[in-house]
């Protein structure tokens, strides 16, 4: 009987040898001792992000940055779109090179038609100077614009319009009408080459 009792007693020391090992192993918050895989993983994530986030700020510093428009290439701009916009309309209406009632080979260049045409020019020329302004980096528009002014002054003073019979002052007229008649694709080319400051 007593060894029996002494058997009962060790196997139930065991036992709870037993019960304590796996209370305390099971007892444990998952959150006091991270798995080492666990860690590891954590600290090569934080260390990507790290790398990531210095790549991106390295690539915006070196990533060269949208520059405005400087004050001399908005005054062209804003040149080119008023002097587009009242040739475009003039160019409906009148016509330009060949197809211009102020063409050399035109049937209306002594007429009334080509005057009107040549008072739109000039108009259109006044125009772009006053958009021009004495500003600098215009000087093919400036040069375009007086040019074509100096022809409808001329057109007007030889009396083209008028059907002209004298040989000699119908031939005058031939170099202002021409000038008046490529008028307008001047103008545009004078406004564009302000783009580029000439």
């Amino acid at each position: 009987m007593k060894w029996q009792a002494l058997r009962a007693a060790a196997v139930l020391g065991v036992s709870g040898l037993l019960v304590t090992g796996c209370s305390d192993s099971e007892g444990t918050k998952p959150s006091d001792h991270p798995p080492a895989a666990t860690a590891a993983t954590s600290d090569a994530v934080t260390s990507d992000a790290v790398t990531s986030d210095a790549a991106a700020s390295d690539a915006a510093a070196s990533a060269p940055s949208a520059e405005p428009l400087s004050a001399k290439a908005q005054a062209a701009e804003k040149v080119k779109l008023a002097v587009e916009k009242r040739i475009s309309a003039d160019e409906r209406q009148f016509g330009s090179g060949g197809n211009s009632p102020c063409s050399t080979s035109s049937p209306q260049m002594f007429t009334a038609t080509c005057k009107a045409a040549a008072d739109a020019t000039s108009d259109a020329a006044g125009l772009a100077l006053t958009e021009i302004d004495g500003r600098q980096g215009f000087a093919t528009l400036d040069s375009v614009a007086r040019k074509l002014q100096t022809a409808a002054r001329t057109y007007h003073t030889l009396g083209c319009a008028t059907g002209p019979t004298a040989a000699d002052t119908r031939t005058a007229c031939l170099e202002p009408a021409a000038v008046i008649a490529q008028g307008f694709q001047d103008l545009r080319g004078g406004a564009n080459a302000g783009l580029a400051g000439k």
